[in-house]
């Protein structure tokens, strides 16, 4: 789906002077954003809880698809379509849709917090949280094997190999968006009117929910932005059943600008903890039922 057609003029989006630093910078920035949130994650904090399971999974997912993105460089001298192009365009789209996946769990994870505190007891735990992204981890990988087997018959699974028209495997990509992101909307949408809904207490309190609120649609407003032009262009893709000039240099053009998601994801580790952490503390002019460990500690990452 990355190709382009001998027919097709060269793609800007694709062309060495704007894709080598592009992807530079992303490089420059991810890998010791990422790298230094695992760390810290891993090593630093000292009980493991949902919130951390998600994010040490997050930060794992980012840091292999920015691994993988000097092979897509490489794959832009047209070198065919070898194993190791296979293995390196598998282990980015398995990233890619892994950090939707765990997107939406951590949203879902978050609702369940806000909104239902008392039964958050049972449904929230580490060993829940690491359960659902083992889950994830083996549904992606296996939907990745499926439809690498299927593109191995229609002109090759690397980047830069190319095809007629679109593949049928642009359906599994669609799945692994529009589900998660349904979740992802719903959940954040609930979680804002949860906080702005809280009766008055604390200003300091209050603010912090305010400002949680924000950084959920502001989080929301960033998937949609990374991801949801990519993802358009391939239900055209699949609705015209073809694969013109413009739509390939549209395809070249989202799927680098979904990457940027890597990096942004690093950026609001730390800033969305603190919010809700500060948001979570009950209000003082009425009973409030006591929070399961780590409840509104949740990363908007």
């Amino acid at each position: 789906m990355n190709s382009s057609n001998s027919s097709c003029p060269a793609c800007w989006a694709s062309s060495p002077p704007v894709i080598v630093p592009y992807l530079g910078c992303l490089l420059a920035l991810g890998l010791p954003l990422n790298g230094a949130a695992l760390w810290v994650l891993c090593r630093r904090l000292r009980v493991w809880t949902e919130t951390r399971v998600y994010m040490a999974n997050l930060a794992l997912a980012d840091l292999c698809l920015l691994c993988t993105l000097p092979f897509f460089l490489h794959s832009l001298q047209e070198l065919g379509d070898t194993a190791f192009c296979r293995l390196s365009q598998g282990v980015y789209l398995a990233n890619r849709y892994m950090s939707i996946g765990l997107t939406a769990a951590i949203a879902l994870d978050r609702y369940v917090a806000v909104r239902h505190p008392l039964r958050a007891r049972g449904l929230r735990s580490p060993r829940q949280a690491l359960a659902v992204c083992l889950g994830l981890w083996a549904l992606v990988a296996g939907s990745l094997l499926a439809r690498g087997l299927l593109a191995s018959h229609r002109g090759g699974f690397c980047f830069s190999s190319g095809a007629p028209g679109p593949s049928p495997t642009v359906a599994f990509s669609l799945v692994g968006f529009y589900p998660p992101l349904a979740v992802l909307a719903f959940c954040s949408l609930g979680v804002v009117a949860g906080l702005v809904r809280r009766p008055p207490g604390d200003p300091a309190q209050a603010r912090a929910s305010c400002r949680a609120a924000r950084m959920v649609l502001a989080h929301l407003a960033v998937f949609l932005v990374c991801f949801l032009p990519l993802h358009a262009v391939l239900t055209a893709c699949l609705a015209l059943g073809t694969l013109p000039c413009g739509i390939r240099c549209a395809l070249a053009a989202t799927a680098k600008l979904s990457d940027a998601n890597c990096c942004l994801d690093a950026v609001s580790y730390y800033y969305m903890a603190s919010d809700f952490r500060q948001a979570a503390r009950p209000t003082p002019h009425r009973p409030s039922p006591q929070p399961t460990r780590d409840t509104l500690s949740v990363t908007v990452a």
